[in-house]
């Protein structure tokens, strides 16, 4: 077993102060490092526009693009270099997982993917200028991959398939500007609807009024439905779906049978390592890496690093009050011995004996 962590961090501020604060946590840290060395190996299949990506974050969250700013300043990188990192914008995917499991009052989540990329970032960040607070773990610094807003608005994505990519964001940044800019599902709904997509990827919006709704999202069209459960293949939009669904189709049929009553119970049921849901499957780029919880009418927020955990509880409200959270990390295990990005030297795509 591998211990792990998260460093949890705490911001209130503007977006450039923000971005300022978070590229100087992050120059000359291992994360950097780790990922230039990926980058000498993973040669990009885009290109990078800076006029074109400002104008495409800018309607939805201009907010974010100050955060980028702050980041270069801090950095002391050229633009199209933090574009390339954090801007989420044309960049490629690999395979993952995921599953998330709605009921009454509760979101769950398994974030399943690959250690080599995971951020190793939980953050509470109450913005001053523009935009809602928010809380939940990053990816690619500025993107999240779940959370929940002030307002109470809950946010996780599933991938279905990177095949035939479009000109768009890519999945974190569309999840970071659904918490930044939307107040429920129906707002959500329809800024997905707008933004240009990079990838196939299911959307799983959730609040205590709407519950949940799942939008399904291509570069080619996006379809919204009512659920209780998402895996990794399409209801709707079904052409876009992957040739080989089993393990999708075992886990949403494993959560829609569930008899979970309440947000513990739905937590146990995913992030149990003797569970079917739970993976291990690190080098396929499908292992459960965190579970998340969000339970929107008390403003609490959950997460268990790695599987057989008790969940670490965030009080939201208390937070925006003005309250800091006490500790600066979430610790957990994973039975891998892959490197994880923040905190492992050769967290890269080296082959080595």
């Amino acid at each position: 077993m591998k211990h792990i962590y998260s460093n949890i961090i705490q911001f209130r501020g503007n977006h450039y102060d923000f971005g300022y604060m978070q590229g100087k946590k992050l120059k000359d840290s291992l994360m950097v490092k780790n990922r230039e060395n990926q980058w000498k190996v993973r040669k990009p299949r885009f290109i990078i526009d800076a006029a074109e990506v400002k104008q495409a974050i800018l309607p939805f969250a201009p907010g974010v693009w100050d955060e980028l700013l702050g980041l270069q300043d801090a950095l002391e990188w050229p633009i199209e270099r933090v574009l390339q990192e954090f801007g989420g914008y044309r960049l490629n995917i690999n395979r993952s997982g995921c599953s998330i499991l709605a009921g009454e009052n509760y979101f769950i989540r398994n974030y399943d993917y690959h250690p080599k990329t995971y951020d190793g970032r939980y953050l509470l960040y109450q913005p001053t200028d523009q935009g809602y607070a928010m809380i939940g773990p990053s990816q690619r610094i500025t993107g999240r991959m779940d959370g929940m807003n002030e307002k109470g608005l809950v946010m996780g994505y599933n991938l279905t398939n990177r095949r035939k990519p479009g000109d768009g964001f890519i999945c974190s940044m569309i999840g970071r500007l659904i918490l930044e800019s939307c107040a429920n599902v129906t707002e959500a709904v329809e800024m997905v609807r707008e933004i240009p997509h990079r990838h196939s990827f299911s959307y799983a919006v959730y609040d205590s009024v709407d519950e949940m709704v799942v939008i399904e999202s291509s570069p080619r069209g996006v379809e919204a439905r009512a659920a209780t459960a998402c895996t990794n293949h399409f209801e709707r939009l079904k052409q876009e779906n992957r040739f080989n669904l089993d393990d999708s189709m075992l886990r949403l049929a494993l959560m829609e049978a569930s008899d979970a009553g309440n947000a513990y119970d739905a937590f146990r049921l995913l992030n149990d390592t003797d569970n079917d849901i739970f993976s291990t499957k690190y080098k396929s780029w499908a292992g459960t890496i965190h579970t998340s919880a969000y339970i929107p009418s008390e403003m609490k927020a959950w997460i268990g690093l790695g599987g057989d955990q008790d969940p670490i509880e965030f009080d939201f409200t208390k937070w925006l009050e003005g309250e800091d959270v006490d500790k600066d990390r979430i610790t957990g295990e994973v039975d891998t011995d892959l490197p994880f990005v923040h905190m492992d030297e050769k967290a890269d795509w080296f082959q080595r004996r």
